[in-house]
């Protein structure tokens, strides 16, 4: 296995467990924002207010370019990076695709205590937008090889499910 693939929803977990994930495996932990946000050299809350959201998408799929021959990974993506029918194809060819999930009751409460501005979030009524973005994007997510759901789980238990399935696979 080259490398292991965390989608998912915002605040569904990927970084927390992925950082579990890539200790148990040895394997080093990047995060497709964080990488993103260092290249363009502004956070993704500022890209998406002067770039708009097409443009980030684009850098994300520029990210899987550079990361095409990647080994010994645990890569958290960005929420909507499994989209593009391109990106999802260069990411199953990096590993198997883990796909996280969670209540919106459950994203929404961890989205508001997180360090990070989810631009995607920036309106009246956040709830309603959680609800109306996983419903769209649930076909995406479906693709994934395995799924596991974060709402009752810390990140050691979610990267425990991962774990097993990895070595079964």
């Amino acid at each position: 296995m080259k490398n292991v693939i965390l989608t998912g929803f915002m605040a569904t977990g990927k970084s927390a467990v992925g950082r579990v994930l890539a200790q148990r495996l040895g394997y080093k932990f990047i995060d497709t924002d964080n990488l993103i946000a260092e290249q363009a050299k502004k956070s993704i809350a500022q890209i998406f207010q002067d770039e708009g959201e097409a443009h980030f998408r684009c850098l994300e799929t520029e990210l899987l370019r550079q990361l095409e021959n990647a080994q010994g990974l645990v890569i958290a993506t960005g929420g909507g990076m499994i989209l593009p029918e391109e990106n999802f194809r260069r990411l199953k060819k990096l590993g198997p695709v883990i796909c996280l999930t969670a209540s919106p009751e459950v994203i929404l409460a961890r989205a508001k205590r997180g360090q990070t501005k989810r631009p995607l979030l920036n309106t009246p009524d956040p709830l309603e937008k959680i609800t109306q973005l996983l419903e769209k994007r649930k076909p995406f997510y479906r693709l994934a090889d395995f799924t596991v759901d974060t709402s009752g789980n810390n990140p050691a238990e979610a990267a425990d499910s991962i774990f097993t399935y990895l070595k079964g696979a």
